[in-house]
């Protein structure tokens, strides 16, 4: 099966006080080389321009790349999102799937969830999660302040712990991409290599999908 590559967005990752527009501008050289799934990670926009900014990426996302919402299930439901991404202090994900389904969620709405061990993982699946984020497998300097990275082995043994999709995030770069989904990861989400590539994008996407 093709590995589904993500592309989480992060304003603050292109200095200073990006623009949405900038951003959007990002999204759209991602979906044309191919990336699978945007997650719009912009926790600082209001409720009404995180949808409206939600809008507009999937207008640019057209029918191939799915876009999903961190945290924020109201609006990603507004939007007409492929799916919510839930956080460890987001609303549980037992409480997510439970409304969606008793209020009839739309075809295949996806719900995943952040996850930093195979307890996290395992709870997650049971809930009645769709995939979930594993990480940080690497090093990366977002996350230097909560500890030290998971780690390729830890990754390894999440994978096989739970049926759904694990997909690896933290420091995924071209180097390291591969070695995940050779562990078992059903596929990669990054910020920066997404943001700070450009005309070698494509080529990038294309030896991911391959698992190269």
């Amino acid at each position: 099966m093709k590995p589904i590559v993500c592309y989480v967005t992060g304003r603050e990752a292109l200095g200073g006080e990006a623009s949405t527009e900038k951003l959007l501008a990002r999204i759209r050289v991602a979906v044309a080389a191919g990336v699978d799934w945007v997650q719009i990670r912009e926790r600082d926009l209001t409720a009404r321009a995180l949808l409206a900014f939600t809008k507009a990426a999937i207008a640019e996302a057209g029918s191939k790349t799915r876009v999903i919402v961190n945290d924020r299930l109201d609006v990603a439901l507004a939007a007409g999102a492929a799916g919510v991404h839930l956080r460890g202090d987001s609303v549980p994900a037992s409480v997510a799937v439970r409304w969606l389904s008793e209020t009839g969620a739309p075809a295949n709405f996806l719900v995943g969830v952040s996850c930093h061990g195979r307890e996290d993982a395992i709870k997650a699946e049971a809930a009645g999660a769709n995939y979930v984020f594993f990480g940080p497998v690497f090093d990366t300097p977002a996350k230097r302040k909560f500890g030290p990275p998971q780690g390729i082995a830890k990754l390894a043994d999440v994978c096989r712990s739970v049926q759904i999709p694990v997909i690896a995030i933290g420091g995924i770069d071209e180097s390291n991409a591969t070695e995940c989904l050779h562990e078992g990861a059903a596929g990669i989400a990054a910020i920066r290599m997404f943001q700070e590539a450009a005309e070698q994008l494509k080529p990038l996407l294309d030896r991911l999908h391959h698992g190269e």
